[in-house]
């Protein structure tokens, strides 16, 4: 077994790679997580101590880790884990109940650091919800990199793309003969272009072939016309010219010949005229 003075004093006095020294002010300090202060003394090494405790936060959750000699011999089970409440005081009870029988000076310094832990969770939640402006690095070297990654696959898609109309010209022009080893997949969805396409056209044609014209005339036009007819009222024009105007009605209308009333056709009557003979 391990002995606590022993490993202090060449922790103390050689070399440990978790010590930082300070030259101003003179102050050695600790890099060990499990480091309940920061400092590096004999009560505060994590490594020296046999019977040990901490405050460690993972994810805005604090834990109470414990170490004691009885589990010295199983590293992996070295350190016992107790997650803390989120309210103060229920989670200074759980420190009360977990190191009852504990220093009171290691119970002092793990309820110090539950303070501080709390007091930091604090102030990142209001940097988080303050607004204002972010400060993000930028990677030029990434975005280049990135950049000249997109270009090649934009290059490749347009070089594959032109590949595939070449091929499926050059098979509409039989320029290959009776080969038909096409992979599947591509040749299933060219297949299926060209019938959707060959589909429309259909349909416009069905639709361009249903077009009828119909005469806008029906019974009630001709009802109205008739009413208007019975509603005109006639008008006297003094000076006789009513009575012209009469006669030109009374005249009867002359039908030009070669034209049908019905249709507009042009048609053109021949006559033959016999000579009587004396």
């Amino acid at each position: 077994m391990h002995n606590d003075e022993t490993l202090w004093a060449c922790l103390n006095n050689d070399f440990c790679s978790f010590k930082v020294k300070w030259k101003q002010p003179k102050q050695n300090f600790c890099k060990n997580k499990f480091n309940v202060t920061g400092l590096c003394n004999k009560a505060a090494c994590p490594l020296a101590n046999s019977q040990y405790a901490t405050i460690i936060e993972e994810e805005g959750v604090n834990y109470l880790y414990m170490k004691t000699v009885e589990r010295a011999h199983s590293p992996k089970n070295l350190w016992e884990r107790v997650k803390l409440s989120r309210n103060y005081l229920q989670a200074l009870e759980q420190i009360n109940k977990h190191l009852e029988y504990w220093p009171e000076a290691a119970i002092n310094r793990c309820k110090q650091r539950l303070t501080k832990m709390r007091q930091m969770l604090i102030r990142m939640r209001k940097l988080s919800m303050k607004e204002g402006t972010r400060i993000v690095p930028i990677k030029k070297k990434t975005e280049r990199r990135e950049a000249g990654r997109e270009l090649k696959a934009e290059t490749a898609a347009k070089v594959d793309l032109a590949i595939e109309r070449e091929l499926l010209e050059r098979l509409k022009q039989g320029t290959y003969g009776d080969i038909y080893n096409f992979p599947k997949a591509q040749f299933d969805n060219v297949m299926s272009k060209e019938g959707v396409q060959e589909d429309e056209k259909e349909f416009l044609e069905e639709d361009e072939s249903d077009m009828e014209f119909v005469e806008d005339l029906g019974d009630d036009d001709e009802e109205w016309e008739n009413d208007l007819d019975d509603k005109a009222e006639t008008v006297e024009v003094p000076g006789g010219f009513g009575e012209d105007m009469e006669d030109m009605s009374m005249r009867p209308k002359k039908k030009r010949r070669g034209k049908s009333s019905g249709s507009g056709a042009r048609v053109e009557l021949e006559y033959e005229q016999e000579m009587e003979t004396r």
